[in-house]
């Protein structure tokens, strides 16, 4: 899409001395490096009265409610910041970026470009929802841009980014997981093996699980239970772990005694499916029509994993409902 087409973001000062101009707001994870930050700034000289202008990018964790945080007594920490002097123009500047010389077109003389470059291992954006007991609260980070004057500081403007994940050009083999169980009155197990082709789906994508069973005892399995899982360790302001169930699906095969079955199952988890549900991790804020269930974090080597404030990670888990007892196995996929 040429960047002339595109949707321009603006937000503007109080008094409409500055405005703030993005071509757009969702900047990729591409592991090995992160999209640009490539914006524009229109400044009004003769509201400025001498003074500077400056563009900041921060990354930051938030934990409050959004009323608290319109106080500021909501936590807050940064835990990454870059600025830029804006005005007046200091050294030399890059060349601008195909969006900023369309948004420049928008701003004509008084605008003034700016870049920025984030670092690969911080954390991308994630909403963490607030379970019942913690009523008021959210968790919220990469949030940034805020543009001010200095000496001193009088108008600000701010527009809310996210970093968000995408996935490795290299996916492995996915896992695969045995278990075996003996029942009372029976000298034979019920063996269950569950297996997925690749450790890597995409938001949407249809989840085949293949399973197999031999049934070695007399006892009939009547049903296959698939869950999906999403386990949330929050580092950030203490050691909590959510763990919800983002997915249940029951399959009517019965599996009589001395008997086989080897079958695949298709799960498809779904945010649509849990909007309801709180404590889910979730890309963004859940509000956001283009929200997800959160990405599987990922964490490269030498990475510091406190750092990422908030780790997300997903377990499948297959169930055989038996005729008198059960048999729980289990395997982990991002």
């Amino acid at each position: 899409l040429s960047p002339s087409l595109c949707r321009v973001y603006k937000k503007t000062s109080g008094n409409e001395s500055i405005a703030l101009y993005l071509g757009k707001r969702d900047f990729v994870d591409h592991v090995e490096s992160v999209d640009i930050v490539d914006g524009v700034i229109k400044v009004d000289p003769a509201e400025l009265e001498g003074r500077k202008v400056w563009v900041y990018l921060a990354c930051a964790f938030r934990y409050g409610s959004d009323d608290l945080d319109v106080i500021g007594l909501s936590f807050r920490k940064d835990i990454w910041v870059k600025r830029i002097q804006i005005y007046p123009v200091v050294g030399t500047r890059p060349a601008n970026t195909p969006m900023q010389e369309a948004l420049l077109k928008k701003c004509g003389d008084q605008g003034h470009p700016f870049t920025f470059t984030i670092d690969t291992n911080l954390p991308c954006s994630v909403g963490l929802q607030p379970a019942p007991e913690d009523a008021g609260k959210i968790i919220v980070y990469s949030d940034g841009f805020l543009p001010l004057f200095l000496s001193p500081v009088r108008d600000t403007c701010r527009l809310i980014i996210r970093k968000i994940q995408f996935a490795p050009g290299k996916v492995g083999a996915g896992p695969k997981a045995d278990i075996s169980k003996n029942f009372m009155m029976s000298d034979k197990p019920v063996h269950l093996e569950a297996s997925i082709e690749k450790e890597l789906y995409f938001h949407g994508d249809p989840i085949p699980v293949n399973v197999k069973i031999n049934n070695e005892t007399t006892k009939v399995v009547k049903k296959i239970k698939i869950t999906v899982e999403q386990t949330t360790e929050v580092l950030l302001y203490q050691s909590d772990k959510y763990s919800k169930t983002v997915l249940t699906e029951e399959f009517a095969e019965e599996i009589k005694g001395e008997s086989t079955l080897e079958k695949t199952f298709t799960v498809i988890p779904l945010l649509s499916n849990n909007k309801e549900k709180r404590g889910l991790a979730v890309d963004g804020r859940l509000k956001d029509e283009d929200t997800n269930l959160a990405s599987t974090t990922i964490i490269r080597p030498g990475m510091d994993k406190g750092m990422q404030g908030i780790m997300v990670s997903y377990k499948i888990k297959v169930n055989l409902l038996v005729s008198s007892g059960g048999l729980l196995g289990g395997l982990t996929a991002r």
